[in-house]
């Protein structure tokens, strides 16, 4: 029985898992990321990464306040009680229960008869019952710090996001203006060149219907900045608000995208590693499902201050004392302990299933934001040449307006102008946030 119960002390050791390829090369589809770089991206201090003095300060501020945070953080003690708890079980147990009887027989003189004893009980741990779940307590607290830094990266994450987002809406609401001025000036200019130039109502109408066109959309984009703001301000646990903050064009994010190997996701990404914690404790609920099989010894032992001795009265009180030791072997439980190993492997294949996925999800996660900060940075070079050449062409269409310029012609640059105007923000936006993405798709924002 012993030699057979020597796997249940067995500590968890970490499944093999192959992480080769699990980013994929952003130029060859049909090829792999082969990173060896040890220090990441996802490894400098959120500091480090997010240097607008402003956003610091909304991430400082959401980190105090946000209740999801406080609400793990909770969970932590928690499971550190718990573990505690797990821990104080090698030791005695010790119960004070004192009892008092009055008692008369045929209407004689009452009997009085108290005890005081306290009660001891130890539970030796021969087949690693209290082991497995202590370890199993450990497990469980380090998952769920594991979740605390998770829900602590995706709060970083998301502030990030929503700030970049306002910035980005705040410069698209500037190049909005701007046209919307420089709209309708073309509306008024063939206004006045109406009756000069032969320029028709049409033409005229069609300028003006422009410059509203634009003016229609300013109140949309308003639109947009007060629901990330207020998106924002639950991040940060406030009633929704204004927030204050910088430009698009002050913002300055890391260019080194280094990903590092692909096993630093195992321990580096605290959502990988909560799984991976979570396997763990059902390895360990495993081992306590099979030490159920073995036998249970128990020692019991009471000592008392009493005034009976069993047999009548006696007077004064005297001390007693007793210990019994116990052993309880299961042998038919109707099925129960069976079915309770049968649960608990089957708990831990569940694990390791969940526990592989969120590696794969980890690595596509990475994938994605290195091909959407690759095409988000091509597209934004493509857009700005763009921008030059139809500035160019607003610019030399404005010149011939009064000689032979049709009002198509106009009106069809300036909005072909504020297109790719607004493209290319959208465009540096994206760039922006697939750091962010990449930032928590390695697991940054622990520090």
């Amino acid at each position: 029985m012993l030699l057979q119960s020597c796997g249940i002390y067995n500590k968890y050791k970490r499944p093999d898992v192959n992480t080769t390829g699990l980013y994929r090369d952003t130029q060859n589809d049909l090829d792999t990321l082969a990173a060896s770089d040890t220090t990441t991206l996802g490894s400098l201090p959120w500091r480090e990464v997010f240097t607008d003095p402003k956003l610091q300060a909304l991430i400082d501020t959401a980190l105090v306040n946000n209740t999801d945070l406080l609400t793990a953080s909770l969970s932590v003690k928690q499971a550190e009680a718990m573990l505690t708890s797990a821990k104080l079980a090698y030791l005695p147990s010790f119960v004070f229960a004192p009892s008092g009887t009055l008692s008369s027989w045929d209407h004689q003189k009452a009997s009085q008869i108290y005890s005081l004893p306290i009660q001891a009980s130890w539970t030796i741990d021969l087949f690693g019952s209290l082991t497995n779940a202590k370890r199993a307590q450990q497990a469980a607290l380090v998952q769920t710090r594991d979740y605390k830094r998770a829900v602590r990266t995706g709060i970083i994450n998301g502030v990030a996001n929503c700030y970049y987002t306002l910035l980005m809406l705040d410069r698209q609401m500037d190049i909005t203006r701007q046209t919307e001025a420089l709209t309708r000036e073309t509306w008024e200019k063939m206004q006045d060149m109406k009756q000069l130039y032969g320029y028709t109502e049409a033409s005229v109408l069609s300028a003006k219907a422009n410059y509203l066109s634009v003016q229609a959309s300013i109140p949309e984009i308003e639109r947009q900045i007060r629901e990330v703001e207020n998106s924002l301000s639950l991040l940060l646990a406030q009633a929704p608000q204004h927030i204050d903050r910088s430009t698009l064009e002050e913002q300055s994010l890391p260019a080194n995208l280094s990903t590092g190997i692909g096993i630093q996701l195992l321990q580096n990404r605290p959502d990988v590693h909560a799984k991976e914690m979570a396997l763990a404790n059902c390895f360990y609920n495993v081992n306590k499902a099979r030490a159920a099989f073995y036998p249970n010894i128990t020692i019991t032992g009471s000592a008392a201050w009493t005034n009976s001795s069993g047999m009548g009265i006696v007077n004064p009180g005297k001390l007693l004392a007793n210990a019994v030791g116990s052993l309880v072997q299961p042998i038919f439980q109707r099925g129960q302990l069976v079915a309770g190993l049968k649960v608990a492997k089957a708990q831990q294949e569940q694990a390791y299933l969940a526990w592989q996925q969120s590696i794969l999800n980890a690595g596509s996660e990475v994938s994605n934001a290195l091909k959407q900060y690759e095409t988000s940075a091509r597209l934004s070079e493509i857009e700005a040449e763009r921008i030059a050449t139809l500035t160019a062409n607003v610019e030399a269409v404005n010149e011939l307006m009064t000689n032979g310029a049709t009002y198509l012609e106009v009106i069809t640059a300036q909005q072909a102008l504020l297109s790719s105007q607004l493209t290319k923000v959208a465009d540096d936006f994206n760039k922006m946030q697939a750091v962010v993405n990449l930032y928590y798709a390695l697991g940054g924002g622990s520090q």
